[in-house]
């Protein structure tokens, strides 16, 4: 049985396929950018831009934890450590942590840059 029939219609070439045989063809595309994907991610992990983190980790954020602590606490660092590479006061910082005052944009990506994360990452 033939999984292809070729026509032509007005002059154009069109080539009709059985079901099984797109089927293929699509998972054949699908299975080819995933590992395009894998491959850029396996590149980008190797240059530095992007990390592995830890399932406790992932499961903190998750469970709604402050990002910028659950951050801080990854990288290894204080509040005050980090207060004193983002440039900003250590009582404002453990504010933001708890929950008791929102950073603006610019202090955020201060936080951000000290942790060498992208805003993103803690919004």
């Amino acid at each position: 049985m033939k999984d292809q029939i070729d026509l032509t219609i007005d002059g154009q070439a069109y080539v009709a396929l059985t079901r099984g045989r797109y089927e293929q063809l699509v998972e054949l595309v699908e299975d080819a950018a995933d590992a395009a994907a894998v491959e850029r991610f396996k590149e980008r992990l190797a240059s530095g831009e992007e990390e592995l983190l830890p399932s406790e980790m992932v499961d903190r954020m998750l469970a709604g934890e402050n990002l910028v602590r659950v951050w801080r606490e990854h990288r290894g660092l204080t509040v005050s450590a980090l207060a004193e590479k983002a440039g900003i006061a250590q009582p404002y910082l453990s504010q933001i942590e708890t929950g008791k005052r929102e950073g603006t944009l610019q202090t955020m990506k201060k936080i951000a840059d000290a942790l060498w994360v992208t805003l993103d990452d803690l919004v």
